[in-house]
């Protein structure tokens, strides 16, 4: 069944209005130097098996490396790690200097300040149209911190607010 045409714009628009919270998705890469990309839409997929899975950009230059990998870790990003963010978030391969990591017992690497970190071995991977639909196993989790997540919504970070 075809649906209606939906222009690009009007859908990220509406969809903004969706919260998500921000994660980067990091691997050992080329010479085993850490690889990474910031994602919007992480989420538990299965508790048995326990599965996540996050859906990378087909034109991503970082999800091949991560895919070569075959293992991958989830580091779930703070409120407080904007700039952490916005330095992982940009293209090139010198995005790792300076930022502070260490590496798992499954060889990857776990970001500093992280507020959770999900270790897993690649699962699976679909196409979703312009995407990837990736699913990874959990093969370990930690919370490391307890505080505020960082969120996207509406084209802007920022953190959670309790309702009083």
């Amino acid at each position: 069944m075809a649906g209606m045409a939906i222009e690009s714009a009007k859908f990220r628009q509406v969809l903004g209005n969706y919260p998500t919270g921000v994660a980067v998705i990091t691997a050992p890469g080329p010479q085993d130097a850490p690889v990474g990309m910031v994602v919007g839409t992480f989420t538990s997929v299965s508790l048995d098996p326990p599965l996540v899975g996050f859906l990378p950009d087909k034109r991503s230059s970082t999800w091949p490396m991560i895919e070569q990998a075959g293992h991958f870790c989830v580091n779930v990003l703070a409120r407080d790690q904007l700039e952490l963010c916005a330095k992982l978030a940009k293209s090139g391969p010198d995005k790792f200097t300076g930022v502070q990591f260490e590496l798992s017992e499954h060889n990857l690497p776990v970001l500093a300040g992280s507020m959770v970190s999900i270790e897993c071995r690649l699962h699976a991977v679909q196409e979703a149209g312009d995407h990837w639909f990736v699913t990874g196993l959990v093969l370990g989790l930690e919370s490391h911190r307890e505080t505020d997540p960082m969120l996207f919504h509406r084209g802007q970070y920022g953190g959670f607010s309790a309702n009083s």
